[in-house]
């Protein structure tokens, strides 16, 4: 079986064990995000699942940047 998908493969078949257990996955502004908690509703973006080219090109939400969830 053939699986096309840009998820990772923790992801798709997480173990017990892995550090993808931070992580959640969210919609933050209409844009699906996986973000990992940092501390009180704020979240570092881990990855953009968006499929719109323009939510790559916005810096509020790529890899590394930092949002609050209120």
């Amino acid at each position: 079986m053939i699986l096309y998908t840009m998820m990772p493969q923790e992801l798709v078949f997480p173990s017990d064990n892995n550090e993808f257990g931070k992580q959640k996955h969210i919609m933050h502004e209409g844009i699906p995000l996986i973000v990992e908690e940092t501390g009180e509703q704020r979240y570092r973006v881990v990855r953009n699942l968006s499929s719109e080219p323009n939510h790559f090109l916005d810096q509020r939400f790529s890899p590394g940047a930092m949002i609050s969830i209120h």
